[in-house]
């Protein structure tokens, strides 16, 4: 199969992939409706095998150290598979499968698997990180760029998470916990229950981002684009909560984007 951009459609739904371009969803139409901002480096892309950033790039796999290279100075951000290609595994109307072999720079042999699934109503992404060789920490998240503004209404965000991790200045986590504060926020927030968050562009669509997972980042600091990013673990999460794969146990994610007209 090659690498070309692939459209699936359901009822007045319509998603463009570039396997080409990170594996990344470029767009998604509701009713002629782009939601997703536009741009090769934007659209919603897999996070893999890590989610946001890496202080200073190193992290340690029991007692081996490794370096990635670093791609937000002084950190590394947003794994290594965002500006790679994937392989087209099964396409349908509705559906495609992406596979992507993890290389260099990271250090361990592994397959992403990403099935993107599309219906009249709703969007469900789901990953896996499996290995048959040594296990290694690793994460998956997605980061999609939702237009901020739809035909003159600006996106609204509704969510309750039990916590804010504290942010400091190098944007890390802290490690304490505060209760959330208002926006704006370049943050990523507890939803223990799992992730429920949605936007609202007000009299256009509503929009919710779901998942099984239990962490969140919100990014809303730019004009075009808000950010609502699920993911296995908080940013730094390969150092402070790390999420082994195994030859026996593979890591999984999933979300659903579920939208309806106002």
């Amino acid at each position: 199969m090659s690498n070309e951009p692939i459209t699936l459609s359901a009822g007045d739904a319509e998603v463009t992939v570039r396997p080409d371009n990170g594996g990344r969803v470029a767009g998604l139409r509701v009713g002629g409706t782009e939601l997703l901002r536009q741009g090769d480096r934007f659209g919603c892309f897999p996070m893999v095998p890590w989610c946001g950033r890496i202080r200073e790039g190193r992290f340690r796999n029991g007692a081996v150290s490794h370096q990635m290279p670093l791609n937000a100075p002084p950190h590394a951000i947003h794994g290594t598979t965002r500006d790679g290609a994937w392989h087209p595994a099964r396409v349908t109307a509705d559906e495609v499968v992406l596979t992507y072999d993890l290389v260099e720079p990271w250090p361990y042999t592994g397959r992403v698997t990403q099935a993107i699934a599309l219906t009249p109503e709703s969007l469900t992404l789901t990953m896996a990180v499996e290995t048959y060789d040594d296990s290694f920490p690793a994460q998956i998240g997605w980061h999609p760029w939702f237009n901020r503004n739809l035909g003159g209404a600006d996106a609204q965000l509704d969510f309750s998470p039990a916590w804010q991790e504290e942010r400091g200045d190098d944007h890390l986590p802290t490690g304490n916990r505060l209760e959330p504060k208002p926006g704006p926020w370049d943050d990523c927030f507890g939803m223990p229950g799992g992730v429920d968050v949605t936007l609202t562009w007000p009299g256009r669509l509503e929009l919710k981002v779901t998942s099984p997972e239990e962490w969140v980042v919100v990014y809303d600091e730019q004009e075009a684009a808000v950010c609502v990013e699920p993911q296995t673990g908080p940013p730094n999460g390969l150092n402070t909560l790390p999420r082994l794969v195994t030859p026996l146990e593979p890591l999984e994610a999933t979300t659903t984007w579920r939208w309806r007209r106002l």
